[in-house]
């Protein structure tokens, strides 16, 4: 014979036995203790009843003047019956000071001695007492019958144990009844509650759901992704490490809206949007976050789980990974076009015209020289010299001149640690793509490239350390003056929208700027077009500033930007 353990009850199971319990226990003890005190208080009640019914027949002037007569049973019997249906006691005696009866419920007890106490009667006394008489036990008072200070009689009265016994166990059996309908009512409503309450924690027992809160901290301290979670008002009802760290949030933002929290505007939106988000990129003051947003629903919307990869070096690499494909497709335009050259050298000798072959190769030689001689003069550091050397051939393939302005003059090593070459590349990279972007298509089209550094121009500055400045000018049609701040938004473009989504470009450049406390200004370039300007402090430690905003001017316009 196979026993089954039964395993553990679930909670809901377990709270439901307990206050069936507790609803039983608290029954049980007031109605025990009802009967208590009902039984005593109908004890006090026979015993007031009985000293009054005893008062009223020893007062009565006709036992008075019964009891000195010869025969006093023959006029006090039939009285004592009478007064006994009408009072419901159960018995009246009336007895001479000896204690002898003259009358009795029983007419065989009638000349009989009282059994109980009479020395307090005989003194003048009324009093109550419980003793057992012929009838039984019984609740009786004795009071004295008095002819001025002379006592003439006594007179008992009084009502059996048992009679108050029958009247309690009425009482009692009324109040069984009403402590079992609340004991049914109570388990009914006990039930429903804890069958609700089953139905919230999915049938689990308290060790079970100890056990998952445990991994549910766990869990939310090992992720290094943000998680977040808003209740159906979008207040935020828990946040993970990862997430304070993703979003720059510090203090106890848990209860608060995400409104409030100091998110940029868009990423708030898209928190607030009833809508689920699937990977939607967004900027912060130093990061860039991919988001996905899931409601969270059960009949009723109750909130919305946020979660939060960072790709701010996904960004990066990718970033240099589209610079390093530029420069692929340049070298490979710059092979093909090598290749046209040297068929047209060889195809010149073939023809028996050495010198002019010798002369036109030579032309292509100084013209690749001097562009080269022209970016690493003005620009020696490397990094921003190969990107400059890149987007040249770029540019010249879309029909774009890429100049190097004469004001351009930066050295190789001047650029301290706190501004890493990847950020270089971003910000110069994305101003060069957008304006060459803008100027494809114009009458002489060009980009215009300076890179050098100066005394900071900033009055409040705090020191005199000098600072980089990035300026991209073009021949475009410049930007609208409604959008002076709008281009720096991410999402925010004035070209189509390609496969991989517009408006990021120039957002990466402000949310770089801002990273090294610097600042970003468009304005109208000469001769028309727009000027972009970075400037960058060039600190031994490029500490973050958070809410930096940049410098923006207005320019004239609708220019192509992203």
């Amino acid at each position: 014979m196979r026993f089954s353990v039964p395993g553990p009850r679930s909670l809901a199971g377990q709270l439901f036995a307990m206050q069936a319990v507790l609803i039983a226990v608290v029954v049980a003890g007031y109605a025990l203790f009802t009967y208590i005190s009902d039984r005593s208080q109908a004890e006090e009640a026979a015993r007031r009843q009985a000293r009054a019914v005893a008062r009223s027949v020893a007062d009565s002037p006709s036992v008075l003047e019964a009891a000195r007569t010869s025969d006093p049973t023959a006029e006090l019997q039939p009285y004592a019956l009478k007064v006994m249906r009408d009072t419901e006691v159960d018995f009246i005696t009336i007895m001479n000071p000896q204690g002898i009866r003259w009358t009795h419920p029983d007419p065989d007890q009638i000349g009989q001695p009282f059994r109980g106490h009479t020395a307090k009667a005989l003194k003048g006394e009324t009093f109550d007492e419980t003793y057992t008489g012929t009838l039984g036990p019984s609740v009786r008072a004795v009071t004295p019958i008095q002819d001025g200070k002379e006592i003439v009689g006594l007179v008992s009265a009084g009502i059996r144990v048992e009679e108050i016994t029958q009247r309690v166990q009425g009482q009692l059996t009324a109040l069984l009844g009403v402590a079992a309908g609340a004991l049914v009512l109570g388990a009914v409503g006990t039930y429903v509650i804890n069958a609700r309450l089953r139905r919230h924690t999915h049938g689990m027992n308290a060790a079970q759901l100890s056990r998952m809160h445990d991994y549910h901290q766990a869990a939310l301290h090992a992720v290094r992704e943000g998680l977040l979670m808003l209740d159906g008002q979008y207040r935020v009802a828990l946040i993970n490490d990862g997430g304070r760290e993703l979003l720059g949030v510090a203090g106890d933002v848990v209860g608060r809206s995400v409104a409030e929290v100091g998110l940029p505007a868009p990423l708030t939106g898209a928190l607030l949007a009833s809508e689920p988000r699937v990977d939607e990129v967004h900027l912060t003051a130093s990061r860039v976050l991919v988001i996905n947003t899931s409601p969270v629903s059960g009949g009723e919307r109750r909130g919305t789980v946020v979660t939060l990869r960072d790709v701010t070096e996904l960004q990066s690499l990718m970033g240099e990974l589209d610079s390093e494909r530029g420069f692929t497709q340049a070298l490979r335009s710059q092979a093909h076009e090598a290749a046209n050259r040297l068929h047209t050298v060889v195809s010149l000798i073939e023809l028996g015209r050495a010198e002019e072959a010798v002369e036109f190769a030579t032309a292509e030689l100084e013209l690749a020289q001097a562009l080269t001689d022209q970016v690493v003069a003005a620009v020696s550091e490397p990094v921003l010299a190969a990107l400059l050397l890149g987007k040249t051939a770029q540019a010249n393939e879309r029909g774009v001149e890429l100049m190097v302005s004469e004001d351009s003059s930066l050295d190789d090593g001047l650029l301290p640690e706190s501004l890493p070459s990847r950020d270089l590349v971003t910000i110069l990279g994305n101003l060069i793509d957008n304006a060459v972007d803008a100027a494809q298509g114009s009458v002489r089209a060009r980009v215009t490239v300076a890179a050098y550094t100066q005394d900071t121009e900033v009055p409040e500055a705090l020191d005199d350390a000098p600072e980089l400045v990035l300026r991209v000018s073009d021949t475009g049609p410049g930007v609208n003056p409604e959008h002076a701040e709008a281009v720096f938004q991410r999402g925010f473009s004035t070209k189509p929208a390609g496969p991989g989504g517009r408006g990021l470009g120039l957002a990466l450049v402000r949310q770089a700027v801002q990273r090294h406390e610097g600042t970003l200004s468009v304005s109208e370039a000469d001769g028309g077009g727009a000027q972009f300007e970075a400037r960058l402090p060039l600190r031994e430690s490029g500490a973050v500033a958070e809410g930096v905003t940049s410098r923006t001017s207005v320019s004239r316009g609708a220019g192509g930007y992203a």
